[in-house]
């Protein structure tokens, strides 16, 4: 509602100012005056969203940069005015240098903010920009999942990490409700907040903010917009939703894949046979990360340790399978 109220009293301002000035001069100017408005109006409120999409932090580092930038191309030109006095070659260079080094200055300081916070932090100063460096959402499902906690044990968290909480409220829903099942998945989805909260090297922030959105997910992609937040999930269409709308994610399933041991074809492997596969004579054994190998003409081996020779390797979306054969 106040932004609305603010872009109708914009509108009707320019509207107003223009229709004024033109009628100044005559009626037909006042009649362009008002469309010139109305075209300010509209220019200021495109130029509005696109500034609303920006952080912050990379706002007022441009704004820093177009600074210094400007002082800088003073200084230069106070130094050749020493050498070239002609009053009439000044201000086409001076505005020359103030374009060049305005839009380097832009540029160089919207696109090293993250540098320059991070020099600041080292500089051990009284404040601290890290926090507005790293944040991470957390969705439902990572929550439920319950690896996070154990990544955050390892220190390789480094920021803050954000509860929404909207998210804290579908957790406790889930945790109410009347299937087992459910209940036992959101009480172990509170169960790793609680455990997330007690470590002492990490900073977790439960922060009550609702955008008007229908589902959790489209306000988790919000949220991360307004903070310039990295998204943790392991909901494949949260992932490929947030990615189109420019969020960052850490899908914790592609990490715990890309973490598992590279098995490449001719490599000898120690299984398991646990049962039969799909196709006639197939056998399933898994490695210790829970890597599913297929065993060709294992049937017969079920429940004995054999060593396998690796055929070939399967990546999906959703892991990764090892075809094998038993090793003579």
């Amino acid at each position: 509602m106040p932004y609305v109220l603010a872009t109708t009293l914009l509108t009707l301002a320019c509207l107003f100012a223009g229709y004024w000035i033109g009628s100044q001069i005559g009626v037909r100017a006042a009649l362009a005056g008002a469309l010139l408005g109305l075209l300010l109006a509209g220019g200021m409120l495109g130029l509005d969203r696109r500034l609303r999409r920006i952080p912050l932090r990379r706002l007022l580092g441009s704004c820093l940069g177009l600074m210094i930038a400007l002082i800088l191309a003073r200084l230069i030109m106070g130094f050749l005015a020493s050498f070239f006095p002609d009053p009439t070659l000044t201000p086409p260079v001076f505005f020359l240098f103030s374009v060049l080094l305005g839009y380097l200055g832009l540029m160089l300081g919207g696109g090293k903010t993250d540098e320059w916070a991070r020099f600041f932090d080292s500089r051990s100063l009284p404040f601290s920009f890290s926090g507005s460096l790293n944040r991470y959402l957390l969705d439902t499902s990572v929550i439920i999942d319950g690896r996070i906690a154990d990544i955050c044990e390892t220190g390789f968290v480094q920021g803050t990490l954000i509860i929404p909480q909207f998210v804290l409220q579908e957790l406790h829903h889930i945790a109410d409700s009347a299937d087992s099942l459910k209940k036992t998945r959101g009480r172990r989805g509170l169960g790793v907040i609680e455990k997330i909260q007690n470590q002492p090297d990490l900073k977790v922030q439960i922060v009550d903010r609702n955008p008007p959105k229908d589902n959790v997910d489209a306000k988790l992609v919000d949220l991360a917009l307004e903070l310039n937040g990295t998204i943790f999930t392991n909901d494949f269409n949260l992932n490929k939703v947030a990615e189109l709308q420019g969020v960052r994610v850490i899908n914790l399933n592609n990490l715990a894949n890309a973490l598992k041991p590279a098995v490449l074809p001719g490599e000898i492997l120690a299984v398991q046979i646990i049962r039969e596969g799909k196709t006639p004579g197939q056998g399933i054994a898994y490695l210790d990360d829970g890597t599913m190998v297929v065993v060709e003409n294992a049937r017969k081996y079920i429940g004995q340790n054999k060593d396998v020779l690796v055929t070939s390797v399967l990546q999906t979306g959703t892991g990764r399978m090892i075809f094998t054969e038993v090793k003579n």
